[in-house]
């Protein structure tokens, strides 16, 4: 079933309050996804301070990447260690290769950071110290496991290129002939969650220079199968669902800010939602906000 959240700041005086109301949208989408739950936060100076370049790990401890990484800054939050440096990211990556190839790199990039775990999403968010959070957007997702292992490393998000993030409620139906299509391509894979392939779509077609509203509707057309997707980078936050909408979405937009959650509940938290234009999104469109 799964829940999915996300919420885009567009007034900054709210951007303090980031993290305390995406706790609040979250908790509402518990009964949705019990299983395991995460978020990606952009812009937060603790997370992922500006200027810097962050990767989210799973798999080592932040003993570990503080030994293997004495010139980062590492966070623990829950199963995930994210770590931070003054160096480009993909020099970052190529250390964290070298000095923990044990480690598992759920996000990159730069402003933003990816936290992951599993058991309850109320105790996960306390864990993240998720309401502490601040900066301009968020998404959540509470996962119930359908197509792979309930782990860290099959929860939401899928962070698969730099400062992507994608959450899905559904299942895809074709999801492994597109993943030996990417394979065949040189696309490398983490887990085998059906929706590590949407990511993994969206990322491909990015990186080779579709903008994000293509890349979308490039994948509804590949994809068979239900789903209601958030799509976030660091400028734009995305919705789309399948030709049959049969998986539950709303929309909320303010002068102040751009909300998606699975359920209304999960709006009616949000400071202004009696004045808000609420709707549904339609069938394969492709619905974007920017910075």
């Amino acid at each position: 079933m799964c829940g999915i959240v996300g919420l885009h700041l567009r007034e900054p005086s709210l951007e303090p309050r980031l993290g305390e109301l995406l706790t609040a949208m979250l908790g509402q989408v518990v009964e949705r996804g019990p299983d395991s739950a995460g978020v990606a936060v952009y812009g937060d100076p603790r997370l992922s301070p500006s200027g810097r370049a962050v990767v989210s790990l799973l798999g080592v401890t932040p003993r570990e990447a503080a030994t293997a990484l004495p010139d980062a800054v590492v966070v623990a939050a829950d199963a995930t260690t994210v770590v931070h440096a003054p160096s480009p990211v993909a020099e970052l990556l190529a250390t964290i290769a070298t000095a923990l190839p044990q480690a598992t790199v759920i996000g990159s990039g730069e402003g933003f950071a990816v936290l992951k775990g599993t058991g309850n999403p109320v105790r996960l968010a306390k864990s993240f110290d998720l309401a502490g959070v601040t900066g301009y957007q968020g998404v959540g997702h509470t996962r119930m496991a359908t197509e792979s292992a309930v782990t860290p490393e099959g929860a939401h998000p899928f962070s698969v290129g730099p400062g992507q993030c994608l959450v899905h409620n559904g299942s895809f139906a074709n999801h492994a002939t597109v993943r030996r299509e990417l394979r065949a391509q040189g696309v490398e894979f983490d887990s085998e969650n059906d929706s590590e392939v949407g990511a993994r779509f969206v990322a491909h077609h990015l990186a080779l220079g579709a903008d994000l509203e293509k890349a979308l509707r490039l994948l509804c057309e590949r994809f068979d199968g239900f789903y209601t997707l958030l799509v976030s980078t660091t400028d734009s936050f995305a919705v789309v669902r399948d030709a049959i909408a049969c998986k539950p979405a709303l929309v909320a937009e303010t002068d102040a800010w751009v909300a998606m959650a699975s359920e209304y509940r999960a709006l009616d938290v949000l400071p202004g939602i009696e004045n808000a234009r609420i709707f549904e999104p339609e069938p394969e469109e492709v619905y974007i906000w920017r910075r």
